[in-house]
């Protein structure tokens, strides 16, 4: 299939470098919540990108749940593929696509577990199904079927019937602390706006960068 004649131009006010916040954080934050006004569908559907010890890099699609100047939180089984693969090369990259608007934000960083205290609270404020969801699924493990699956979920339920949900010791969250972000904005003809923000040892440096 030829589909090389689909094409959008875009038509958006050019970005500007003064109108980026210093902290790309905090900027991140005033996208986010555009992104969120305009109604994109799940705007903290993120990809997240990990590689394997024989340098196979792969990519799925998370939610991120949390976010401040310290990283960006998301949940995952700890004996799932990204999991196996963070342990073993905590180097990620992030991607939001928030096409709707033209815009995407890239970072890059690295991924470390945060605290069972914070994983538990998060936890705790799934709902019931998701929370037994989460003692069902060995993620990434090879199963038979989905009967299979949902027979499990049936015995969770009774499992644990009554009282609160534990959180399961093999599932919590992963923090990636930024060292880049890229905030890339369409324009016209393919001339892009993308500013790059990258850490340094006091605060971050700003660039904006070709199309």
């Amino acid at each position: 299939m030829d589909i090389s004649a689909l094409r959008q131009d875009y038509q958006n006010t050019p970005l500007t470098r003064d109108q980026l916040d210093a902290d790309p954080v905090q900027q991140f934050a005033h996208w986010f919540q555009q992104a969120c006004d305009a109604g994109i569908t799940e705007p903290n559907a993120m990809s997240l990108a990990t590689v394997a010890t024989n340098g196979q890099p792969s990519l799925r699609t998370v939610l991120l749940k949390f976010f401040d100047g310290q990283g960006f939180v998301f949940y995952t089984n700890f004996g799932s593929r990204k999991a196996q693969e963070m342990v073993a090369n905590p180097q990620v990259a992030l991607l939001f696509p928030w096409v709707g608007l033209a815009r995407q934000v890239c970072i890059t960083g690295k991924a470390g577990r945060i605290s069972a205290a914070e994983s538990a609270r998060y936890f705790a404020s799934r709902p019931r199904e998701s929370q037994l969801g989460a003692w069902v699924s060995r993620q990434s493990e090879v199963i038979s079927s989905r009967h299979l699956l949902l027979h499990e979920f049936e015995k969770a339920k009774q499992k644990f019937l009554k009282g609160k949900i534990p959180l399961p010791d093999f599932w919590g969250g992963y923090r990636v602390v930024p060292t880049s972000m890229e905030f890339w904005q369409g324009q016209t003809n393919r001339l892009h706006d993308r500013f790059l923000y990258q850490r340094k040892e006091v605060g971050w440096s700003l660039e904006r960068l070709a199309p």
